[in-house]
């Protein structure tokens, strides 16, 4: 039968033969099923999906539920709802910093490797015035990284520090330093000390010096308590050139160094006036009654003065000692050729005086008759001396109070 005769089609007007290219065009869409490719199709069918629908779909979105007609329709993407609160990138830096100040060393360190931001305020200056590092192995690195950020109390004590590279020849800001009984190489030392020029507390007891470093000190015009007991490696010039420098200091701790009689001279010599604690202990021949005369002349203001180990004093050396009018404390042990009969008689010549220490010239069975003679002196009762020490040795270790320098904590301590 021809096609134009079939009776599906005759209800059609226009055949679907005569529009081949939209059918085409329909199958090429996939918006025909597999109902459409037959020959018999049903009129409404060929009506609902004719284009003229597509108009009526667009109008029915979001309108799924009214009626009985079922359309798939996309909705709109819902737009993201801003979140409530401020996040950390909207703080200032001067908000972070205040908060960062409350962080310990080791939190501190993991913050600063969020982001570059957090980096950079990380290590701003004002959170890294005061670090402790002791306790802290192969401490060159860390002690390096802290030089950058102007640190201005600095306390590492027994600690080794290896070579040390700095980049740059700007200035340290140190105030307060102690490296007491480190394990430190002098040009490491050298290079640390020779950019120093705001040291007001300084420790370096017991390390190798050198004549660099003594000069370098000598720059150092605001220092008030230097501590060099058992150093060595320098020369009495360097020594003397010095103390004339740094004529504010009040508190002077050179017991115990790698000294001859030209040290000693150098020491007595060319103190300043200012002094008022001084330890000149551990010199047995090198300190000669000459010697206390030129101190005690230089320096009247004194309050606090160790002559331990001097074995050359006698009893004649307490006239020349008696010049001193602000004396306090005086030490004098193991001064062994002064007698007990000499020192019965101090509370008249120093009426001051309030602690003596008399280790090894008076024996423990004469202290009570000693006591007696004089009572309102405390004798024998510092055995180390604290002259200039930034944390006293008759402290306990692992209290809180022996983690102080110069009495005070630094906020920024290492904790192992």
């Amino acid at each position: 039968m021809p096609l134009q005769e079939l009776p599906c089609l005759s209800l059609v007007q226009g055949s679907m033969l005569s529009q081949p290219k939209r059918i085409n065009k329909r199958k090429s869409r996939g918006c025909l099923s597999e109902g459409l490719d037959t020959e018999c199709t049903p009129t409404e069918l060929i009506q609902q999906w004719s284009p003229s629908h597509k108009h009526q779909r667009l109008i029915s979105k979001g309108k799924e539920n009214d009626g009985e007609q079922f359309v798939l329709a996309r909705r709109s993407r819902r737009k993201k709802e801003p979140t409530s609160g401020i996040s950390w990138d909207q703080l200032p830096d001067e908000l972070l910093l205040r908060i960062l100040f409350y962080l310990p060393l080791q939190d501190l360190l993991r913050m600063s490797v969020v982001c570059k931001r957090w980096h950079r305020l990380g290590f701003d200056e004002s959170l890294w015035r005061s670090v402790d590092l002791e306790g802290l192995t192969h401490m060159g690195p860390a002690l390096q990284q802290v030089l950058k950020t102007r640190v201005r109390r600095l306390r590492c004590p027994r600690s080794f520090v290896e070579e040390l590279h700095f980049i740059g020849e700007g200035p340290l800001h140190i105030v307060e330093m102690d490296l007491s009984s480190s394990i430190i190489p002098t040009s490491a030392l050298e290079s640390i000390i020779c950019r120093c020029r705001l040291l007001e507390y300084l420790s370096l007891e017991g390390l190798q010096l050198s004549d660099t470093i003594i000069n370098s000190l000598s720059k150092n015009t605001n220092l008030l308590q230097l501590n060099l007991s058992g150093c060595s490696g320098f020369s009495a010039p360097a020594l003397a050139e010095m103390l004339q420098s740094c004529s504010r200091i009040e508190q002077l701790n050179v017991s115990w160094c790698d000294f001859n009689n030209n040290h000693v001279k150098s020491v007595v010599e060319n103190l300043s006036c200012s002094v008022a604690h001084l330890n000149l202990s551990g010199y047995r021949e090198s300190l000669t009654l000459d010697d206390v005369k030129e101190l005690v002349t230089r320096c009247p203001l004194i309050k606090t003065l160790d002559l331990s180990d001097s074995t050359l004093l006698m009893a004649d050396s307490f006239p020349v000692l008696k010049q001193l009018k602000y004396l306090l404390h005086l030490s004098l042990s193991r001064c062994y050729h002064i007698h007990l009969a000499a020192l019965t008689d101090l509370g008249n010549t120093f009426p001051t005086l309030c602690l003596l220490d008399v280790f090894g010239v008076v024996q423990n069975s004469h202290l009570p008759s000693l006591k007696k003679e004089i009572p309102h002196v405390s004798i024998n009762s510092r055995p180390f001396s604290s002259i200039a020490r930034p944390t006293p040795a008759s402290r306990l270790t692992g209290s809180l109070s022996d983690r102080t320098m110069w009495n005070r904590r630094c906020r920024l301590r290492f904790k192992l």
